[in-house]
């Protein structure tokens, strides 16, 4: 069964509905197409938590990365930065920040660690290349999967307007 890079199954089209259900029955067929979207639906829901998410981790970390580039440029100038310093959601104080070879970045799950400025801007850069790769990633298989569930639905129709079509025209030979 053909897949995306990711993995995500490709959804098969049903071109020829009556050759299609010769191994299997209507009823069963159309279960088969509905448990495939809720499948589709949940990895959708599950890509767009992700692709949410990295679209709040990005900014943040853009902007941790030009603070860190901006304490290295007052470091090499060898002046003080001097900054607001946010103590509540809506009270800052004036701090300056003399200069410094180093820095504390959370890493997340209470864990805090210094690093040198270079390492700092190191590790972010890295963390924002891996970050914006997941997101052209997560929005690349958000795309896939809406086409998959597009092609199920429309099998799905498909399906049962054949049933549809056949059980009227056994009706109709069972009438004359």
């Amino acid at each position: 069964m053909e897949a995306n890079p990711r993995g995500i199954p490709k959804a098969p089209f049903v071109d020829n509905v009556e050759e299609y259900l010769k191994t299997d029955t209507v009823e069963a067929t159309l279960r088969k197409f509905t448990e495939a979207v809720s499948k589709y639906k949940f990895m959708e829901n599950s890509k767009l938590q992700q692709r949410g998410g990295l679209e709040q981790k990005i900014p943040e970390i853009k902007k941790t990365l030009a603070m860190v580039e901006y304490l290295d440029e007052q470091h090499k100038s060898n002046s003080p930065a001097k900054t607001l310093f946010e103590v509540n959601d809506t009270l800052y104080a004036h701090a300056v920040i003399p200069p410094t070879e180093s820095v504390n970045l959370w890493l997340g799950a209470n864990v805090m660690l210094e690093y040198t400025l270079d390492e700092a801007q190191e590790l972010l850069a890295n963390k924002l290349e891996i970050a914006e790769k997941n997101l052209k990633e997560a929005s690349e298989d958000l795309e896939f999967l809406r086409d998959q569930i597009t092609t199920m639905e429309v099998n799905t129709a498909r399906v049962y307007n054949w049933d549809v079509k056949q059980r009227r025209i056994s009706k109709s030979a069972t009438k004359e």
